[in-house]
């Protein structure tokens, strides 16, 4: 009985060149093939014969391969099948954080945003904003959330992010909940999460937390037309890159991030046209603009500015910063 266990000896692992399994008893054996020398573990659980890996003999002791399938025949012994528990522990050390997935989701759906504002605008509200050299910025909603991993987070989880801001940012508390929802199916999709989301709306939040009072939205008030006139004559004192980029707003009859966002590729000086292509127009079709007199004047104005050696992408109405357009602001505070 002594010997049912512990038959082997460091010295006859360190000898044995014969393929083989060799037993050390308890389910341990050495198992040598021509080319390597490894541990495992063999056992039975509901009537089928498994077998486990503990690791090389080059690297993994008798000693140590004793003391590994001394835990194994515990767990047995508490009704735990070894490898199952294996494979839960390295599913669950795969299981991304929130913070993780949520860069994962925003990277895979960055192409499909027209806007390279939505990718900073996602960043933002869930707390994955970088700066220069990559490091995560202390801003956004979701900075609880960022070290949870996905399969963890609760109900009570997403109404702590949400109900600080629920009345005092209603808009930015719906775009939160919505993102967090998104990036929660996602991990659901990928095998990370099962059961319903705790970020859905209807059915679930709807019931706890209170209705948002809806905006009432207008449009800005428009000029009359009838002042269009000497409103024209007096911008060309107005000073500043808004005012040029208002003047040619107006004289293209285009949408402000259509004119913000040209470059010097879409104009064609000698056809007098300015051909806006599909990604940046709302409909995604490309559009041809004619360009008046006035237009083109404003153009050569600001062609003084276009940096030597522009392949085209420069900014046609550039902000101070180098590289950025023109803010929405700027237009509107001429």
């Amino acid at each position: 009985m002594a010997r049912s266990v512990h038959r082997l000896s460091a010295r006859l692992v360190a000898s044995i060149k014969e393929p083989g399994r060799y037993a050390d008893g308890g389910g341990l054996y050495l198992l040598v093939t021509p080319r390597q020398r490894s541990w495992i573990f063999v056992y039975v659980r509901e009537g089928r014969r498994r077998e486990m890996g503990l690791g090389s003999a080059a690297t993994v002791s008798l000693a140590d391969a004793r003391r590994k399938a001394e835990t194994l025949r515990r767990q047995l012994a508490d009704g735990i099948d070894p490898l199952a528990a294996k494979h839960e522990a390295e599913r669950q050390r795969r299981i991304p954080t929130f913070g993780e997935m949520a860069d994962r989701y925003i990277e895979t759906m960055r192409p499909s945003w027209r806007n390279a504002k939505h990718a900073a605008q996602w960043a933002m509200t869930l707390g994955r904003s970088r700066d220069r050299d990559g490091k995560l910025l202390g801003t956004g909603y979701c900075l609880e959330l960022a070290n949870k991993r996905v399969d963890e987070i609760s109900t009570e989880d997403v109404l702590a992010v949400l109900r600080p801001i629920w009345h005092a940012k209603p808009e930015t508390a719906s775009r939160v909940r919505g993102r967090i929802e998104a990036v929660l199916d996602a991990a659901k999709a990928a095998g990370y999460r099962t059961g319903e989301n705790p970020a859905r709306w209807r059915g679930h939040l709807s019931l706890l937390l209170p209705k948002r009072q809806r905006l009432k939205r207008g449009h800005h008030a428009a000029m009359a037309y009838q002042d269009v006139p000497a409103f024209m004559a007096r911008l060309p004192r107005a000073p500043g890159m808004g005012a040029l980029a208002l003047r040619f707003l107006i004289l293209t009859a285009a949408r402000s991030g259509e004119v913000r966002g040209a470059t010097w590729s879409e104009i064609d000086l000698e056809s007098r046209t300015w051909t806006v292509p599909a990604e940046r127009m709302k409909a995604m079709r490309e559009h041809r603009v004619p360009l008046s007199e006035p237009a083109l004047q404003i153009l050569r104005e600001v062609l003084v500015l276009r940096p030597e050696g522009d392949d085209g992408s420069a900014l046609v109405f550039p902000s101070a910063k180098p590289g950025t357009p023109l803010s929405d602001m700027t237009l509107t505070a001429v």
